[in-house]
């Protein structure tokens, strides 16, 4: 990337990582905290018994948007057929979000990662959608 892009760019000062279960941590934040939630390419639960385990789900909807700003954007890609069919299924039976197309090709301003250049590489087509909280 050249230099100045994302790559290179400094971090913000209020930005946060999270790298443990993000369901307890969504239960004490305040409620319409988030600007933006990120959700890339997370463990799939392939099978059908594991479902229930799935970040997008029926039941983590709720606590997604009470954390999230009206407005604010909630990003989530797959590139596993499974979670991708399972996500637009999900978010088709909601109210509390806005939810566009997918598209198929990381779109600007998304960081990539290392889990999407393995999918790309191995000729897998990640899904992004970028779903905004209603007010």
């Amino acid at each position: 990337m050249p230099e100045g892009g994302e790559a290179t760019a400094p971090l913000p000062g209020n930005l946060r990582l999270w790298d443990d279960d993000a369901r307890p941590l969504l239960r004490a934040l305040p409620e319409a905290c988030l600007d933006r939630l990120f959700l890339l390419f997370p463990d799939p639960w392939p099978k059908a018994r594991h479902a229930k385990r799935r970040f997008v789900h029926p039941e983590m909807l709720k606590l997604v948007a009470r954390a999230m700003k009206p407005g604010a954007e909630w990003r989530i890609a797959s590139d596993d057929p499974t979670y991708q069919a399972w996500t637009a299924e999900v978010l088709a039976a909601q109210t509390l979000f806005d939810v566009p197309e997918p598209a198929t090709t990381r779109p600007e301003g998304w960081p990539p990662t290392r889990y999407e250049a393995k999918a790309l590489a191995a000729g897998r087509t990640p899904r992004y959608w970028a779903v905004r909280r209603r007010g």
